[in-house]
């Protein structure tokens, strides 16, 4: 497989270049855009849902035709979690499958040098090898609870392969691990484990509970990372990677449940009791990414998970709590 990191040095180096940020107000396109903003590019183009509606073609094809953007990151995706999956398939395979076949093709007709989608670590099977590499892609499969939203990811990871043996364009693809941070879902009902612990132990401080209950054991093993680092990532490899295979994006790092909600019941400053829930099923017991591809690519993560989550918690009061 062709794999080149920077043969040419930098692709990135004009900071005025027009990139297109699909997906910009998300947990993972915000956070790609402060980066980009930090890193001195000053030719963002931005577009609500409002203003294009990724999953009308047409629209799609006169927003490329008329901006004419270098870079494009194709953050843009319908999400949920599992009880959406199951309730509104059609959506999670029709919507993103939608978005993914608009963009892409449009970014390549229209001229763009480069373009990185963004996956899920959700495309590989239920049941893969761990740490999971990017070859486990495939081999079995999927974890039945979200395959519609896993088969639109593969898909266009396979997309993105296409276009480049069929035309030679540079399309790559990414696949972070479990993300957290700022703009994050806290809903009560559907957010994540990290975001729904930290809401947990905030209505527990504020309310002066005695005790939060978590489900099982506490001993699953979880990989976080910080949206941030994903962002840096994302630029990295925008910058230098060009490659056929997708390319994991994980922390390396990996803390038990219980390590979590320790951690987070500390940050967050909950001074009552933890208790477990025995009877509450665990779920997957160990769930890791292999990112030894992208190490060794030259990018590392930077921020702690201890850091991450004060950040995080700051963000909660100042975005959540004053709602």
């Amino acid at each position: 497989m062709a794999e080149t990191i920077g043969s040419e040095g930098s692709s990135m180096s004009d900071k005025s270049a027009k990139i297109f940020v699909a997906g910009h107000r998300g947990l993972v396109g915000s956070a790609i855009v402060r980066k980009l903003q930090e890193q001195g590019f000053t030719n963002l183009v931005l577009k609500t849902h409002a203003e294009l509606d990724l999953t009308r073609q047409a629209d799609v094809e006169s927003f490329f035709a008329q901006e004419k953007p270098v870079y494009v990151i194709l953050a843009a995706a319908k999400v949920g979690g599992i009880h959406a999956n199951n309730t509104y398939p059609a959506d999670f395979i029709g919507v993103n499958l939608q978005i993914q076949t608009n963009v892409i093709h449009s970014a390549y007709e229209h001229g763009v040098k480069k373009l990185l989608f963004l996956g899920s670590s959700c495309i590989y099977p239920k049941f893969a090898p761990q740490p999971i590499p990017e070859s486990a892609l495939l081999t079995a499969s999927l974890e039945p609870t979200n395959e519609w939203y896993a088969i639109a990811k593969i898909a266009g990871i396979k997309t993105c392969q296409a276009y480049r043996i069929q035309h030679g364009w540079d399309a790559i693809s990414g696949m972070p691990t479990n993300l957290y941070g700022p703009n994050d879902n806290f809903h009560p009902e559907n957010s994540h484990v990290l975001p729904a612990l930290m809401r947990r132990f905030h209505e527990a401080k504020v309310n002066g509970a005695e005790e939060v209950v978590v489900w099982g054991t506490g001993s699953p093993l979880r990989e976080f990372l910080h949206v941030d680092d994903l962002a840096d990532a994302c630029v990295f490899l925008l910058d230098r990677y060009s490659g056929l295979e997708h390319v994991n994006i994980g922390s390396g790092q990996e803390v038990t449940i219980r390590e979590l909600a320790e951690l987070v019941k500390e940050v967050v400053g909950f001074e009552g009791k933890l208790g477990w829930d025995c009877t509450k099923p665990d779920g997957t017991p160990r769930k890791l990414m292999d990112s030894s591809k992208l190490a060794s690519l030259g990018w590392t993560p930077k921020v702690s998970l201890r850091d991450g989550l004060s950040q995080t918690y700051d963000w909660y009061l100042k975005n959540v709590c004053n709602q």
